[in-house]
């Protein structure tokens, strides 16, 4: 009897560990669309106080970017995601070592930005096809 009494009256389930609408890739995008406008503002400028602001800001808005490629990566995809999109995982390790020190956060090379974004491109359109299904 106290076992059926502490039993929950409701039990609910999702894919993800919200109701859809918290995640979206949009984030680390935004964050990523930063870290290449730096790389531009600082190629353009020879300021070095303005230089080392610049690479300390880049930096910041990288770790962000990982941030939300995480997020998404251990909170909204499950298995059976990488079941039907097997390159998931190297297109989460690429991005994230792309935002990393391997990446935007070692470097002020805006084609690394670039390939970030592409990168973020890439998840983002899986992550849209996962929501519509």
């Amino acid at each position: 009897m106290l076992a059926r009494l502490l039993r929950p009256k409701h039990v609910a389930s999702a894919h993800c560990d919200l109701p859809c609408g918290v995640y979206d890739p949009a984030q680390a995008r935004i964050e990523a669309e930063s870290v290449k406008a730096i790389m531009e503002k600082y190629a353009a400028n020879e300021d070095p106080v303005f230089r080392a602001r610049a690479i300390t800001i880049k930096e910041e808005r990288a770790e962000l970017v990982k941030h939300h490629l995480w997020v998404l990566w251990t909170d909204y995809f499950k298995p059976p995601h990488l079941e039907q999109y097997p390159q998931l995982h190297q297109l989460f390790w690429d991005a994230t070592k792309l935002a990393g020190a391997a990446g935007a956060k070692g470097t002020v090379d805006v084609a690394k930005g670039e390939e970030l974004l592409g990168k973020i491109d890439e998840i983002s359109k899986i992550f849209w096809e996962t929501k519509a299904a």
